[in-house]
C-alpha cells in the first residue's frame, strides 16, 4: 500500500502477556471485523435453508441478505476503536496508537466495547456517513444492535461515547466504514421497504448468527494473528473467506444429508410389528409445512419411537435438518440419550464423511459417562480478556465447544433438560444462540404434563417463537388435561400466524389421541387405538394410615413380592424407612430412594434400583425387596414392581406411577417373559394412603393423614376430585378411563364439586398458580419488540443463565460435601470417579442448609475457607464438611438426615 490508512493504528485481538506469539501477539481491527464478516457470509449461504427461510420472511433475496449481513458483521467490533478500549492493553506496538491518559477510563460494567460500537455508530459516524449512506439512520439501527450485540445480549442505548475515544478514532472508524463498502458493496435501497415486524420477528435469529460468526470468527487456530497492513481486498479474499470455510468446516456447521424415510425399521430394528400409535405415525400425511403434533397416550405405547418416526419424516420432506429433545429432569435426559444413541445416526445418510453430532445437555452432563466418551473439546490459545466484564470472543469460543449446554442446541441431535430451551425465550446472555441452534430442528418436548404453570408459560412461549421461525414441534404426555392442549396449540398458531390466535378444540373423549396443527388444515384430531399388550386394569384399594401400608408391605415380603411406596416427601419417606429398619425381618429387604443424596451415592442407588427392579430383574434380585422412594421413580426410570403403595397425589401423576405397576410380563414368580404371554401375577393393584373423601370435616382434611403432602400438591381440592373418583370406581381401565379421570379432575365442572370446606385452600393454591403464570410473563422476553433492550421488559435479564430462572421451585441450593483427608486438609466425600467435587454434591432445601451452616465449627469454617480459595471447583459453591458431631448429618444409604 502507496498510504497505511490510520485504522491499521487498532488492535482487535491481543495475545495473553505470556508471550506466547512474540512480537507478533496481536490481531489488527480490520483483519478481526472481516474474520468475523466472512464467518457470516458462509452462515448465510443462499443455499441453506436458515438463509432462505429469513429472507422469505423478510420478503427480500437470499443473496442480498448474505451481502448486507456479511456488511453490517464487518461493523460488529467497531466499538473497539474508542481509545478506552485500546488503552485496556497498551505497549503492544509502537506502529499502533498510543496510550492516551486524558481519555476516561474503559469499564465494562457501565458500557461494553459492543455497546460503544452501537453509541459510535448512533451518534457519530451515521451522521459522518451520510454521503454514502443514502438511507434514514433508524432504518439500519435494528440491524447495528443485532450485529453490536454479538457478547450475548443488546447494546446499551445513551452511551456517553465522546469521553471515550479522540478525534482520531473518529476519524479511523470513518474510514474504515467507508473502505468497508468499498470493498463489500453493500445495496442500501431494499432496507426502507423491510416490514418492521417482520425484522423484529428474524432479528433473534440475525443475532444468534451474530454470536456464532464472532466465536467463529476469533478460532485462533484457523484465524492467526495477523500485524502486518495489507489491503483490505487482499486480507479478504486471500485469507478471511478462505480461512472462514476452514473453520465452518471443522466446526461441523455443514448441511447434512437425511435419509430418506421409507419404515420404522430404519431406526428400530427391533420392532417387529408397530404399535397403533407408530403406525399412524408412518402413515399420516406429511407435507412441506410447520406443524405440531401432541401425542397423548399410555406408558409402553411407544411415544418415544413414533415421535422419532414423525421426526425423521418432518427432516425428509426438508422442514428440519435436527432434533433437540428436552426432558423434565436430568435422568429423563441421560435415559433419552442412551435412547437415542444406538438409533440417531440412522436418521442422515451412511455416506456421510463425519458422524451427525449427539450431545447431552444438563447441568451435570459431564458425569454421565456414555455422553463424555463422545465429547471433544477443541484446545485454542487464549486472547487478552478486555475486563472483568468482558471476555474476549475465543474465551467464550472454547467455553462454547466445552459446554456441552450451550453447544447442545446447535448440535444436530440434542437432548437435554428443557430448561435449555427456555433458556432460548429469557433475558439470558446467549439466548439468541439457543433460539438460532433450535432453528431447523424439530423441537420435541416429552412429559409435558410433569411442568408446572409457570414452566408451561413459558413453553408456550417457546412454541409461538419456534414456530414464528419456522419450526416444527411434537409434544408427548400420558395425560394432558384439555384447557393444556388447547393453550400449547394456540401458541404454536399464534408463532404460525404471526398474532395471537385462538383455536378450536373438539370436545372428544377420546384416549389415545393424536392433535395435528398446521396452517393450512388447521386443528386435525386423530383417535388412535391401543395394543393388547399395554391395556390394563388396576384396582385401587384405599388405606388411611402409615399402619395399615406397614401391613401391606409386610403381607407383601411373606410370599415373595417386591413392592414400592412412593412417598411425596423426602421426611415422609425417611421417616417409614427409618419404622421399617427397626423390624429385623425386614431391615436388609430396605432400600431407599430420594433426591437428597450426593450425586455418586444417588447413582449408584439408581443403578441398583434398576437391577433389582428393572425389566431384567429376576425373581432372584426381586423376591421381598422394598423401595421406600419419592418422586424420582415416576418418570424416566423402566421400573416394574408387583405391588405399588402411593401417598394420594393428583390424578396424573398416580398414572404415572401406576405405569411401573407389574410394567412388563412376568410369571408367578417375577421372572419376565417373552414373547405375547400373559402376565401371571395377581392383577396389579395400588394401595393409595389417602383420608376418607367422603369424611372431609374441615380444610386439614388432608393433613390429618399426610401432614407434608400440602407443602408439595396445594390444591387440595384436585386432591380430593383425585380420592373421591379412585374410591367411586375402585380403580380405573388404561386407556378407557384415562380422559374421563383427567377431566374428572382438572376439568371446569369437576371444580364445581370441591367441598365448601376445601374452596380456601384449593383458592389459595390456584391464586398461586396466577401467580406463577404472571411470574412466566413477566420473566419472559418480549419477542415482537426484536432483540434490543426494550424486549426484556420489566425483567432486569440479560444476565448469566443462573440468574434467569427456569423454574420457580428453586428453593435449594447445592452443597459440596467434604471429609478430612486425615493430615488437617478437606478432600471430596466422592473418592471414586474422574469428577469427584461434582460427585460430592447435593441439592438441598435452603432452609436446612441454613440451619446446618451454623453448627460448622469455626476453626473448620477458616478450613473451608482455605480450600474454596484453592479449589477452582467448588470456589463459588458452599461446602459442608461432614467431621465430628456433624457428621452424622448425612448417611450413604439415608441421604441427608434433617435435624430432630
Amino acid at each position: 500500500m502507496k498510504e497505511i490508512p490510520d485504522y491499521y493504528k487498532y488492535w482487535g485481538k491481543a495475545g495473553k502477556s505470556d508471550g506466547q506469539y512474540g512480537d507478533k501477539s496481536y490481531h489488527l481491527l480490520p483483519y478481526h471485523c472481516l474474520d468475523v464478516a466472512a464467518v457470516g457470509y458462509y452462515l448465510l449461504d443462499p443455499n441453506k435453508a436458515l438463509s432462505r427461510q429469513l429472507a422469505m420472511s423478510l420478503e427480500v433475496d437470499t443473496g442480498w441478505l448474505q451481502n448486507w449481513f456479511t456488511f453490517c458483521l464487518a461493523l460488529h467490533d467497531v466499538g473497539k476503536f474508542c481509545r478506552a478500549f485500546q488503552n485496556l492493553v497498551p505497549g503492544l506496538s509502537e506502529q499502533l496508537v498510543p496510550y492516551e491518559e486524558n481519555c476516561e477510563l474503559y469499564d465494562s460494567s457501565k458500557a461494553r466495547h459492543d455497546s460503544l460500537g452501537f453509541g459510535l455508530w448512533q451518534k457519530i459516524l451515521v451522521k459522518r456517513l451520510r454521503d454514502v449512506v443514502p438511507v434514514k439512520s433508524a432504518v439500519i439501527k435494528s440491524w447495528l444492535e443485532v450485529v453490536c450485540g454479538h457478547h450475548g445480549q443488546p447494546p446499551k442505548n445513551n452511551i456517553h461515547i465522546r469521553s471515550l475515544l479522540l478525534a482520531d478514532d473518529e476519524r479511523s472508524a470513518e474510514a474504515f466504514v467507508r473502505d468497508l463498502i468499498t470493498l463489500l458493496e453493500p445495496d442500501f435501497t431494499p432496507l426502507e421497504k423491510i416490514d418492521r415486524n417482520a425484522l423484529a420477528r428474524g432479528s433473534w435469529q440475525l443475532a444468534g448468527i451474530a454470536v456464532l460468526a464472532d466465536w467463529l470468527g476469533s478460532d485462533q487456530t484457523v484465524f492467526q494473528y495477523k500485524p502486518d497492513p495489507i489491503p483490505l481486498e487482499d486480507y479478504w479474499e486471500k485469507i478471511a473467506i478462505k480461512q472462514a470455510k476452514k473453520t465452518l468446516d471443522k466446526a461441523a456447521f455443514k448441511p447434512r444429508q437425511v435419509e430418506a424415510f421409507t419404515s420404522i425399521q430404519q431406526q428400530f430394528d427391533f420392532i417387529e410389528t408397530p404399535t397403533p400409535l407408530q403406525d399412524f405415525a408412518q402413515k399420516v400425511m406429511i407435507v412441506n409445512e410447520p406443524q405440531l403434533f401432541i401425542l397423548e397416550d399410555v406408558t409402553g405405547a411407544g411415544k418415544t419411537e413414533a415421535a422419532m418416526i414423525l421426526t425423521h419424516r418432518l427432516m425428509s420432506v426438508g422442514l428440519a435438518q435436527g432434533l433437540y429433545v428436552g426432558l423434565p429432569t436430568m435422568a429423563t435426559a441421560n435415559a433419552m440419550y442412551s435412547r437415542l444413541a444406538a438409533s440417531y445416526r440412522s436418521l442422515y445418510s451412511s455416506t456421510e464423511r463425519e458422524p451427525p453430532s449427539l450431545v447431552l445437555a444438563h447441568g451435570a452432563s459431564q458425569l454421565s459417562e456414555a455422553f463424555r466418551q463422545s465429547v471433544q473439546i477443541n484446545e485454542q490459545p487464549q486472547d487478552q480478556d478486555y475486563d472483568k466484564d468482558d471476555y474476549s470472543a475465543s474465551a467464550y469460543c472454547n467455553a462454547w465447544l466445552a459446554d456441552s449446554r450451550k453447544k447442545a442446541l446447535l448440535a444436530d441431535i440434542g437432548v437435554g433438560t428443557i430448561d435449555q430451551a427456555l433458556l432460548a425465550i429469557l433475558p439470558a446472555k446467549h439466548q439468541s444462540l439457543r433460539l438460532l441452534g433450535l432453528s431447523g430442528k424439530v423441537l420435541l418436548v416429552d412429559e409435558v404434563h410433569a411442568y408446572d404453570t409457570y414452566m408451561q408459560q413459558l413453553l408456550s412461549v417457546l412454541l409461538k417463537a419456534h414456530a414464528a421461525q419456522g419450526g416444527s414441534v411434537i409434544l408427548m404426555s400420558a395425560t394432558l388435561p384439555s384447557a393444556l392442549r388447547k393453550k400449547l396449540v394456540d401458541a404454536y398458531a399464534s408463532g404460525l400466524h404471526s398474532d395471537a390466535y385462538s383455536v378450536a378444540l373438539n370436545e372428544t373423549s377420546a384416549y389415545p389421541l393424536v392433535s395435528h396443527y398446521r396452517r393450512m388444515s388447521g386443528l386435525l384430531e386423530y383417535r388412535v387405538d391401543t395394543r393388547d399388550s399395554v391395556r390394563r386394569s388396576v384396582k385401587v384399594k384405599h388405606i388411611t394410615s402409615e399402619e395399615d401400608a406397614i401391613q401391606v408391605i409386610k403381607q407383601a415380603v411373606r410370599v415373595g413380592r417386591c413392592i414400592c411406596w412412593v412417598r411425596n416427601t423426602v421426611n415422609d419417606a425417611l421417616s417409614v424407612f427409618q419404622k421399617l429398619s427397626q423390624d429385623q425381618t425386614l431391615k436388609d429387604c430396605l432400600t431407599l430412594f430420594h433426591s437428597r443424596f450426593a450425586m455418586i451415592d444417588r447413582q449408584s442407588i439408581e443403578c441398583d434400583v434398576i437391577d433389582r427392579f428393572g425389566k431384567r430383574s429376576k425373581q432372584e434380585v426381586r423376591r421381598g425387596q422394598i423401595l421406600i422412594a419419592t418422586q424420582v421413580v415416576e418418570q424416566s426410570l423402566d421400573l416394574d414392581f408387583d405391588v405399588m403403595i402411593s401417598d394420594l397425589a393428583p390424578i396424573d401423576l398416580l398414572i404415572q406411577r401406576a405405569g411401573r405397576l407389574q410394567r412388563h410380563i412376568r410369571d408367578k414368580s417375577g421372572n419376565p417373559l417373552e414373547g405375547s404371554q400373559n402376565d401371571l401375577r395377581d392383577g396389579p393393584c395400588l394401595y393409595l394412603l389417602s383420608p376418607d373423601p367422603e369424611a372431609v370435616e374441615d380444610k386439614n382434611w388432608l393433613r390429618y393423614v399426610l401432614p407434608g403432602t400440602q407443602s408439595v400438591y396445594k390444591h387440595v381440592g384436585q386432591l380430593w376430585l383425585t380420592s373421591k373418583l379412585l374410591r367411586d370406581k375402585k380403580g380405573f381401565r388404561m386407556p378407557e378411563d384415562a380422559r374421563y379421570l383427567i377431566e374428572g379432575v382438572y376439568g371446569e365442572v369437576a371444580q364445581d364439586l370441591i367441598p365448601a370446606v376445601l374452596e380456601e385452600v384449593s383458592q389459595e393454591a390456584e391464586a398461586e398458580e396466577i401467580s406463577r403464570r404472571n411470574m412466566g410473563n413477566f420473566n419472559r422476553l418480549l419477542m415482537e419488540k426484536g432483540y434490543n433492550l426494550a424486549s426484556g421488559g420489566k425483567c432486569s435479564g440479560w444476565d448469566n443463565d443462573i440468574n434467569i430462572p427456569t423454574r420457580l421451585s428453586a428453593n435449594s441450593i447445592t452443597v459440596v460435601l467434604v471429609k478430612p483427608d486425615g493430615q488437617g486438609e478437606l478432600q471430596p466425600y466422592a473418592e471414586r470417579g474422574d469428577h469427584p467435587w461434582a460427585l460430592s454434591q447435593i441439592n438441598l432445601p435452603i432452609e436446612l442448609w441454613e440451619q446446618a451452616k451454623e453448627k460448622i465449627p469455626g476453626d473448620w469454617v477458616i478450613t473451608v475457607e482455605q480450600l474454596k480459595q484453592s479449589q477452582p471447583s467448588v470456589k463459588w459453591l458452599p461446602v459442608f464438611p461432614l467431621i465430628g458431631d456433624i457428621v452424622n448429618n448425612y448417611c450413604p444409604n439415608r441421604g441427608w438426615l434433617p435435624d430432630k
